[in-house]
């Protein structure tokens, strides 16, 4: 799949609807605490950083410092730069760091937005010390039923397979020199306190599986989205994800 093209309000557009709240990623915060074993002064390789959600999670969660990659100008002037983040212009496939200076890295739904697997594989090899984990947060073909798109609007299921599968890119990881699996777990998040909250800051040019819809499909999951927030006016809207964590 071909890097995803924003100008500045679709950056920002993209940091309204898609960055999930602090609060709905406790989960997140417990389980990666557990598997990557990070302390204060350690270094995190966040990899396709977007406007930095999860660059500023991982400063605030474990005190370490993060060099956020991005190729998108306008994403990248949304990172929170300083104080512990630093903003850097460039891609997964040729990582602008030195050799062994990451003690983990951090790759958030970005597989499908890779043009060289393969190549990015090695390049985290390259950059990070020895043994270092490589976290994964994506969706994979097989995997994705309890992903709130695919709940609401079933023909986003259709895209998400031909995203890379979890066999073909545990096998490119392991050729690059990350041959153990030390984690795979689906994980809730949640995006707003209520389906309601979450109908209001849906943005479809932000979500390339909801742009992709014709507008005849989009209107019927914004319609079924309407009638479970009526239905249930106090549920989450919580979605779950794959955290793949290689070493």
């Amino acid at each position: 799949m071909a890097p995803t093209a924003y100008d500045a309000q679709a950056a920002a557009d993209y940091r309204a609807a898609r960055e999930i709240p602090r609060e709905g990623l406790t989960a997140w915060r417990e389980t990666i605490a557990e598997t990557a074993g990070l302390r204060p002064g350690m270094t995190v390789l966040d990899v396709g950083a977007g406007t930095g959600g999860f660059a500023t999670a991982f400063r605030d969660w474990f005190g370490v410092r993060v060099l956020a990659v991005e190729p998108a100008a306008a994403m990248r002037a949304l990172i929170p730069a300083g104080d512990g983040i630093e903003a850097l212009d460039g891609r997964a496939e040729a990582l602008p760091v030195p050799d062994a200076s990451a003690d983990a890295a951090w790759l958030g739904s970005i597989l499908h937005h890779l043009t060289d697997p393969a190549a990015a594989a090695r390049e985290l090899r390259r950059a990070l010390r020895p043994g270092a984990p490589v976290l994964i947060r994506n969706t994979f073909p097989g995997r994705c039923e309890r992903d709130l798109r695919v709940r609401f609007f079933p023909e986003t299921a259709r895209g998400i397979d031909d995203y890379p599968g979890l066999g073909r890119v545990t096998e490119v990881f392991a050729d690059a020199g990350f041959g153990r699996t030390v984690l795979l777990r689906s994980l809730p998040q949640e995006s707003a306190p209520t389906l309601a909250a979450y109908a209001g800051r849906l943005r479809r040019d932000a979500d390339s599986k909801l742009r992709a819809l014709p507008d005849e499909a989009y209107a019927r999951g914004l319609e079924r989205l309407r009638r479970a927030a009526e239905a249930d006016p106090r549920e989450p809207a919580t979605s779950w994800m794959d955290l793949l964590v290689l070493a």
